[in-house]
């Protein structure tokens, strides 16, 4: 069985980010998406996410500039801050630029997720496409993230199992100061195309979210 996971990242990045992926998990593929907890936007995404009963919400650790021996603290801070925001615990980890990367930071943010029992990103079983971008070489390619460009990333990213698809959906507002903008509400036109969804349907992949994987877990000797 194929099962795929598709995460925004950066919910609560700006207003606009949070709102553009709530718009592609309501009309679109999205399925799970990973709060900054100390963004601008981050108490009024944690709010919009409270009417959002079927949407996985994660922590996505922000740890830029945070030198190794501070990362524990650190991990613990924003832990403690995502509860603050959304009542809950996070359904999984992921860093924003995929910070644990690297290994002095990485073998805190194992030892974190272990402890607390959370899934990490790249750590947990579960294959990571992340192909679906559309920038590089600082220069934009939105055929990267048009339907097209969708079905190719998957046909060679998702196989049998678990695939968790990295996707960016955003609306640019005067809050963002990211410079990947126009791309971000390319990737919304997308994800909420009913291409993507008769693609995945096409090829027999089954949507999930990070908070349907204890009970799939539970009974992976049916699939």
């Amino acid at each position: 069985m194929k099962l795929l996971i598709v995460n925004a990242d950066d919910f609560g990045l700006t207003r606009g980010t949070s709102r553009g992926i709530v718009e592609a998990h309501q009309h679109g593929i999205v399925t799970s998406t990973s709060l900054l907890v100390d963004a601008p936007g981050s108490a009024a995404a944690a709010a919009l996410a409270e009417d959002l009963p079927d949407l996985s919400v994660g922590l996505h650790l922000d740890l830029d500039g945070v030198t190794p021996e501070h990362v524990p603290a650190e991990l613990e801070r924003q832990l403690r801050r995502f509860a603050e925001l959304t009542g809950s615990s996070p359904t999984h980890l992921d860093t924003h630029h995929d910070s644990h990367g690297d290994p002095a930071i990485l073998r805190h943010v194992l030892a974190f997720a272990r402890r607390h029992d959370l899934l990490l990103r790249g750590h947990s079983g579960l294959r990571v496409c992340s192909r679906f971008y559309g920038q590089w070489g600082g220069e934009t390619h939105l055929e990267q993230i048009s339907v097209a460009g969708l079905a190719r990333v998957l046909s060679e990213g998702a196989g049998d199992g678990i695939t968790e698809l990295i996707c960016h959906p955003g609306y640019p507002d005067p809050e963002m100061r990211s410079s990947y903008a126009v791309e971000r509400e390319a990737e919304i036109g997308t994800l909420c195309d009913p291409g993507a969804r008769a693609f995945l349907d096409a090829r027999g992949i089954r949507l999930i979210g990070f908070r349907d994987l204890p009970a799939l877990m539970a009974g992976a000797h049916r699939w």
